[in-house]
């Protein structure tokens, strides 16, 4: 991060997060904003109902929407996660994931919704490279990043 932020160069004079309690947030959030790129370079944002399993973001789409055709050329993402308080950001590429009976029942005990394999979506998991988090109340002394 740019000096001007604040945040030490080191762990000394830093209150880093333990991943336990951003893994918490991923767990708790309900919204996720992915974002991915566009064919000419432009980004695109747009949110997606998703579970924290096992180390990474499991989400889907569709393949023709903007986000499966972002996909399909390019699996590079970024994922924030829905708050702007409890921050974390994810990058990483994406893999194809089944959609398996235990992840869909994960899934409609989240959003009481129970995906089906014939409804042509594809699935995703996004297993971060890196992270960063913060809490904005105590932010710089809070932030953190991960490398995986």
């Amino acid at each position: 991060m740019p000096a001007g932020y604040g945040v030490p160069a080191d762990a000394s004079g830093a209150d880093t997060l333990p991943w336990t309690e951003v893994e918490r947030w991923l767990l708790e959030s309900r919204n996720y904003w992915l974002a991915t790129t566009r064919a000419d370079g432009r980004p695109h944002a747009a949110p997606v109902w998703g579970l924290w399993r096992e180390g990474a973001l499991v989400f889907s789409t569709d393949r023709a929407s903007q986000k499966g055709s972002n996909l399909a050329r390019s699996r590079e993402a970024v994922v924030h996660g829905e708050s702007g308080d409890e921050v974390v950001l994810l990058e990483g590429a994406v893999v194809e994931v089944e959609l398996t009976a235990e992840l869909a029942d994960a899934y409609e005990a989240k959003y009481a919704l129970r995906p089906e394999p014939s409804a042509g979506g594809v699935w995703y998991a996004l297993r971060p490279r890196s992270a960063q988090s913060w809490r904005e109340r105590d932010f710089p002394r809070s932030a953190t990043r991960w490398r995986f």
